[in-house]
This record gives structure tokens, C-alpha cells and sequence, in this order.
């Protein structure tokens, strides 16, 4: 069974995004294990990238102060690596096609699952090229999660009945950002997909509030947060950690009651 799956196991999931090395490495650190031990199910680490292209500008400026710091994809495997010393909940990478592509895929692939990565996500990887990275994937275990966004419509088929580790169901169109209100028609959606697949679905983009997140809970199996985890460590620095344990702790809390 996929790693990955125990984060869904009976319950919702409440999965943070944080990008590595904002504002520094050492506070990443600090805020994985505070999501780790506040009830995250599964972490997002983000690889800082110079072209985040499915980012808002609070994630894009999270990128670039991790890249003005000097974090390199090797400073992030080595986090892991410390990560993996007390942390044993799910972790997925959600990066760029480029980032892997330039590390060289065998080489990124196979140091996933040496660290204890269990999956990736590419938000600019279309499904008809995934042969890229699907092979390798396979070939050490880590799942290479699919999107579906509300545009996909006639691919939901495609998509889903090939899906693998969970599926990310983009909330709305658009980058990633908190929102005031998602109207997407997410529940046809989330039915459509059941028709053809039995992996979890968890939906992000735009979730910042308990309220929001419970009714993305509620209509799949658990929501995904990025922008705001960013924030309070955008707003607070290396103080943040117990910050975001506290926010975790709400959402995982309100992701429990859909």
C-alpha cells in the first residue's frame, strides 16, 4: 500500500504546504515537526523555484526569500533527511518539472525514497507527458500525484482511473491563494472522479479558514493549505512555528468534523 494512503485511513486529512527554507531552513524544520505534532496527516514541502508557476504572490515570495537565502534542492533532501529523524507522517514534495528535470529525474526520483519522500507533485507537468517521471517513480515507489482542476471535465476519465497516491483537486482557477469564497461546482466534481478511481481526493487552493476547510472535508477527504501557513511565517519569521502548530491544530480540528 502507498504510504500515502495512511493519512487518509479512516478519517479526513488536513495537509499543510510549507515552502523550504522560509525564511530559513533551522524554522522548517521547527514548523514540520509543530504541523507533525499538532494532527497534519500529510506534509506538502515545497522546492523553492525561480518560476512557480501555479503560485500566488504570497507562495512566489516565499520562494524567492528561501532562493536569496541559498537553498539548493540538495539543502532540501538533507532537511528531509533531519525531518525523517522524529517525523513519520506521509510527506510529498510539490515542486517544478524543471527542478527535476535539472537534478536529473533517476537522481531526484531515487533520493525521494532514500529520504523518505513518498510522493511529488508538478503542477506544470500535463498528464500526456507524465511517461517521463512515471517509470522511475514506479521503479522506487514513490507516487506522482495527479491534479484535476475544474477545467479538466473530459479528462476527469483519463486522470483519475490512472491516479496514484491521492488526488489534488484544484479548487478553483487561478494560482494558489486564500480566497473568500470558493464557488466552484467541487461536489460533481468529486463525484465524477469517484466513478473511476478509489484513490483519496483532497482539495486545495484558496482554503485558509476552519469553516472553508470543513466543507472541503466534507464534500471529498481532505483539504489542502498553502498561502496562509505562509503567511503567519511571512508575518511572524522564526517565531512562527508555534503559530502555525496553533492554525494546524484549528483546521485539523475542523477537517475532523465534516
Amino acid at each position: 500500500m502507498s504510504n500515502i494512503l495512511k493519512a487518509f485511513e479512516n478519517k479526513k486529512a488536513f495537509i499543510p504546504f510549507i515552502t523550504c527554507g522560509d525564511p530559513d531552513m533551522e524554522t522548517t524544520l521547527k514548523v514540520v515537526r509543530e504541523a507533525a505534532a499538532n494532527g497534519a496527516d500529510l506534509i506538502e514541502l515545497g522546492i523553492p523555484f525561480s518560476d512557480p508557476t501555479a503560485e500566488g504572490p504570497t507562495i512566489q515570495e516565499a520562494n524567492l526569500r528561501a532562493l536569496k537565502n541559498g537553498i539548493k534542492t540538495d539543502d532540501v533532501f538533507e532537511l528531509v533527511k533531519e525531518i525523517r529523524k522524529d517525523v513519520t507522517v506521509p510527506m510529498v514534495f510539490m515542486t517544478y518539472a524543471n527542478v527535476v528535470f535539472s537534478y536529473g529525474a533517476e537522481r531526484f526520483i531515487s533520493k525521494c525514497a532514500e529520504v523518505g519522500i513518498d510522493g511529488i507533485i508538478l503542477p506544470d507537468l500535463p498528464f500526456e507527458e507524465k511517461d517521463e517521471f512515471l517509470p522511475v517513480c514506479r521503479k522506487y515507489k514513490v507516487d506522482l500525484i495527479s491534479l484535476i482542476a475544474p477545467t479538466s471535465k473530459d479528462r476527469i476519465k483519463m486522470i483519475a482511473s490512472e491516479a496514484e497516491g491521492f488526488i489534488y483537486l484544484v479548487s478553483s482557477l487561478g494560482v494558489t491563494g486564500t480566497r473568500s469564497e470558493i464557488t466552484t461546482d467541487l461536489g460533481s466534481i468529486v463525484s465524477e472522479i469517484r466513478k473511476y478511481s478509489k484513490v483519496p481526493c483532497a482539495i486545495g487552493f484558496g482554503i485558509s479558514t476552519p469553516e472553508q476547510a470543513k466543507k472541503m472535508a466534507a464534500l471529498s477527504d481532505g483539504a489542502i493549505v498553502g498561502s496562509a501557513i505562509i503567511k503567519l511565517l511571512a508575518k511572524y519569521g522564526s517565531d512562527a512555528p508555534s503559530y502555525v502548530g496553533e492554525y494546524v491544530k484549528s483546521m485539523k480540528e475542523a477537517v475532523s468534523e465534516a
